[in-house]
């Protein structure tokens, strides 16, 4: 059953009714997704299938989340409840646009993940199933930015974590497991925290749907704990998201599995925690959110200077990149710590910015590796004169990810500095600012050292040219990541639209109940 934001009879809501087309995308990326994760995996054996078959699928979904984010901006937040269990008692499916921008930037990585695969991807990891692990770990990231239930939260919470526990260790190599358990403690500990905290949330409200709570959180903020509720929710997600300081298992494990399992987890994982964060602090609890305002800006702080310090350290690029994510996680902490729609819509277009542009930093990372023989910057050389294109497009996103104009990291961080200055926080304007800067410095450093500096006599140097899987998604990276720096205006739009949203959810309530309050 769907049920949108127009106004319907109850008693004719309680009786199965044609569902309108465009409102089955609600929940189709997610049916798409387990459904062709299955068929994957009947076919394992077949590994020159399994590569036509995922991207083709990819595709479809990156179409369906397009058609989806379409329908929402056009017609605002759209809810569809599975069979007859209306809200609050049943599970329920509601995209706004923060959910639907998401859902599209996801499968965008994905899409440009699986083609990058061909090349990187052995024929052993096919068998052993990297291709199903990719769109289960789809059909996790789908489910959670689509679901409007905090339990249904969880699910997909888990059923991504187990998929990327499948990717992480395909190869079996001795470095893999290791990051494999240092990546997995901390996350099923932030996964346990967050059932814990559910079952706590449940006690308070009696309901786990997200509009139910939204409208009966403002009633019971004297006289339930809900500033504990939300702190250890903030726990858990910072967890999820690489926050200080629970953020050692990042850079821990991200540099362990092959290069597009990397990519694809710097460009996903940390994201599902950030926009939980917004989601559960932001439009569930904004008065509590503003209570530990200061504590978040401070881990805001704590985890952007320990990202660009700790990017400066390396001599290992995969692990720089590592520390870059935590970096830029820092960034969208500080834009939830500010709060308000011109801060939050500033982290959800950082968020989207940071997705595209880590994806593709690690898929340079490995390309540069494949032409210089190795990761550390001691060894590497040379690339600009071998390859220039490939030079100009690690240097493009370099600039990017520094938040240089004209590409698209500048835009996200003149809004959160704004939003910082607005807001009298000028400390925090100051930290972004400063860590924007050291950036600069660390991936500066990776190119004078990497390409600009002339090749060592003794290293090892590929002179093939590089396979068009392996450099077209690294292009098309670079030219999202141009376009939406040289035209804003979209995704800016879009963006403080979805804040807005998020700040006053009341389409958001009413998409989920259009004859006013639950019961």
């Amino acid at each position: 059953m769907a049920v949108s934001s127009s106004p319907i009879d109850l008693s004719a809501a309680l009786v199965l009714q044609p569902v309108a087309a465009l409102d089955w995308l609600v929940i189709l990326p997610v049916v798409w997704c387990m459904g062709i994760g299955a068929v994957l995996l009947m076919i394992r054996h077949k590994g020159w299938l399994q590569p036509l078959i995922a991207v083709s699928a990819l595709f479809v979904l990156v179409l369906l989340d397009a058609a989806l984010l379409w329908h929402v901006a056009d017609n605002g937040p759209v809810t569809m409840v599975m069979g007859r269990w209306l809200p609050p008692f049943g599970i329920a499916f509601t995209v706004d646009l923060t959910g639907a921008l998401f859902a599209l930037a996801a499968a965008v990585v994905a899409l440009v993940g699986a083609v990058a695969a061909i090349d990187d991807i052995n024929a052993s990891g096919r068998r052993y199933g990297f291709y199903p692990f990719l769109m289960l770990l789809m059909t996790g990231v789908s489910g959670a930015f689509l679901t409007g239930d905090i339990f249904n939260l969880y699910v997909w919470f888990e059923v991504l974590l187990i998929s990327s526990f499948g990717l992480i260790v395909l190869g079996s190599e001795r470095e893999q497991i290791d990051g494999a358990v240092k990546y997995g403690f901390l996350n099923l500990v932030a996964t346990t925290l967050f059932l814990i905290t559910t079952g706590y949330l449940y006690g308070i409200f009696g309901t786990l749907n997200m509009a139910d709570i939204a409208q009966k959180a403002p009633g019971l903020q004297m006289t339930a704990p809900l500033v504990t509720l939300t702190a250890l929710y903030i726990l858990a997600f910072a967890m999820k998201a690489a926050a200080f300081p629970v953020n050692f298992w990042l850079p821990a494990s991200y540099h362990t599995p092959r290069v597009v399992v990397s990519a694809l987890f710097a460009g996903l994982l940390t994201k599902v925690g950030i926009y939980a964060l917004i989601r559960i602090s932001v439009m569930l609890f904004p008065a509590e959110r503003e209570q530990l305002s200061a504590v978040l800006a401070l881990v805001a702080v704590l985890t952007m200077l320990t990202g660009a310090l700790g990017a400066l350290a390396q001599t290992d690029t995969r692990r720089l990149l590592g520390y870059l994510v935590i970096s830029g996680i820092g960034a969208m902490l500080a834009g939830i710590a500010l709060g308000g729609p011109d801060a939050i819509g500033g982290t959800i277009f950082y968020a989207l910015h940071s997705m595209l542009v880590m994806t593709a930093l690690y898929l340079a990372a490995g390309l540069a590796a494949r032409l210089g023989g190795g990761f550390s910057l001691e060894s590497l050389g040379g690339l600009y004169r071998a390859r220039p294109l490939f030079a100009a497009l690690s240097l493009m996103l370099f600039f990017s990810v520094s938040g240089l104009p004209p590409f698209s990291g500048f835009w996200p961080k003149v809004m959160l500095v704004r939003a910082a200055l607005d807001g009298s926080s000028w400390w925090l304007a100051a930290a972004l600012l400063l860590t924007g800067f050291l950036t600069m410095i660390a991936t500066g450093r990776v190119f004078l050292l990497a390409y600009w500096r002339p090749a060592r006599e003794d290293g090892a140097f590929q002179t093939e040219n590089l396979p068009a899987a392996a450099l077209l998604p690294l292009m098309v990276l670079t030219v999202l990541s141009v376009l939406i720096g040289l035209f804003p205006e979209t995704l800016l739009g879009l963006a403080q639209n979805a804040a807005a949203t998020l700040n006053e959810p009341s389409a958001y309530i009413k998409s989920v109940f259009p004859m006013g309050s639950a019961p």
